[in-house]
């Protein structure tokens, strides 16, 4: 029985092919929290405003069970993103996000945001932005609104460009050093028309006491040759039952364990 139909989640002529990922997690107030990817790299500025109130290129919420939808947009000004969670800590709504195409191979770069609060009333950048602070071609030449530019809210963490930032987590097991309690965990599946390609790996994010991003490193490589040959693609990364983590690998078809023993 669906919650939603098809035409209802997207306007049918707004359907595509491109960035399709529905990414979803159940938040702190028990409702379902689902990424919209734009269908465009870089859309034109007679989408945003359909796009802004029904939540393409963002975050929106509804009810996890037939009747009733409650459906609401808690964020904007987002590209494509693919991964998103709540801090267990603090009920934070962190994701990641993908950022333009075809501006170069070291620009703009991928984030990792904090949400600076829930609803249409906070922009994440995008379409001005392209990735951190680099403006996008198509609206350089374009001053940004002071609608969105006094509610912009700045990613966390910018990240290699074109890696593509996915899946992600919390974590909150205890098989690992006490060090990586609540960190943020998620997979780059890796460039797919980079000169020099890069990502495919599995990076984590540590937070400092008011839990904003500290400090970021990469957590488990191999997937990449020498000479740039992918030998897998991370997608996701989640905690399994015993603190281990499981990523998954749309490349080579497989879930891979990392578990640690302490030694």
């Amino acid at each position: 029985m669906p919650i939603i139909d098809q035409g209802d989640l997207i306007p049918p002529e707004e359907e595509s092919y491109n960035h399709t990922a529905r990414v979803w997690v159940i938040g702190p107030d028990n409702k379902l929290y689902v990424s919209m990817g734009q269908p465009f790299n870089v859309a034109g500025p007679e989408k945003y405003p359909l796009y802004d109130e029904v939540g393409i290129g963002g975050i929106i919420s509804f009810n996890r069970f037939p009747g009733e939808l409650d459906r609401k947009v808690v964020a904007i000004g987002i590209r494509n993103s693919v991964g998103h969670a709540f801090n267990p800590s603090n009920g934070d709504l962190w994701f990641t996000d993908n950022q333009v195409d075809g501006m170069g191979d070291e620009t703009p770069p991928g984030e990792l945001n904090k949400a600076c609060g829930l609803g249409p009333d906070v922009w994440y950048g995008h379409p001005y932005y392209g990735g951190g602070n680099v403006r996008t071609n198509e609206y350089k030449g374009q001053s940004i609104p002071d609608a969105k530019k006094s509610k912009y809210c700045k990613p966390q963490v910018e990240t290699i460009a074109h890696a593509a930032d996915l899946g992600m987590m919390f974590y909150t097991g205890t098989m690992f050093p006490a060090k990586y309690k609540n960190a943020i965990f998620y997979a780059q599946h890796g460039s797919w028309n980079a000169v020099k390609p890069r990502g495919a790996r599995v990076m984590v994010t540590f937070l400092d006491t008011k839990g904003n991003a500290a400090k970021t490193e990469v957590f488990a490589d191999g997937w990449m040759t020498d000479i740039g040959t992918y030998l897998g693609r991370p997608v996701d990364v989640q905690q399994y039952v015993d603190g281990s983590l499981l990523v998954s690998d749309d490349k080579a078809g497989v879930i891979y364990r990392i578990s640690y023993s302490g030694t």
